[in-house]
């Protein structure tokens, strides 16, 4: 066990941790321009292909010709895709929990013929429910 504490010293332990880190920065960078390439819907089916061949054959200039012609537009794509998640996620919520129009609406025909609400209560929310 000495003899392996003897061989890593303190620079060797750094080294190995700095080379580490880069090398899953690296891997995170390809995985990062991979699902660009895959989400991109200004590119073409043979534009997609090239691209990704480009940057198996020759990854280091491959990822980072991309990353020069379509860097501007990659933060715009993952905002867009994170817009139209948080859409559907509240749609889906919306739809779970039961925030149905016409559940709402007999909801207050039902208040209104209990005489729980006045004629002109129930025309203004019935109003703002078909407004949405």
């Amino acid at each position: 066990m000495n003899i392996i504490a003897a061989e890593w010293g303190t620079g060797q332990v750094l080294w190995s941790f700095l080379w580490f880190f880069l090398f899953f920065m690296w891997i995170w960078l390809v995985i990062t321009v991979f699902a660009d390439i895959i989400r991109s819907r200004d590119l073409s089916g043979w534009g997609k292909a090239a691209w990704t061949i480009g940057i198996i054959l020759l990854p280091f200039l491959g990822v980072f010709l991309y990353l020069i012609v379509n860097g501007g537009s990659m933060s715009r794509r993952a905002e867009d895709d994170a817009i139209e998640h948080q859409k559907a996620t509240d749609a889906y919520i919306r739809d779970v929990a039961g925030s149905n129009p016409t559940d709402e609406l007999a909801k207050l025909a039902d208040l209104h013929g209990a005489g729980k609400l006045s004629d002109a209560e129930y025309e203004q929310a019935k109003a703002k429910i078909i407004a949405g």
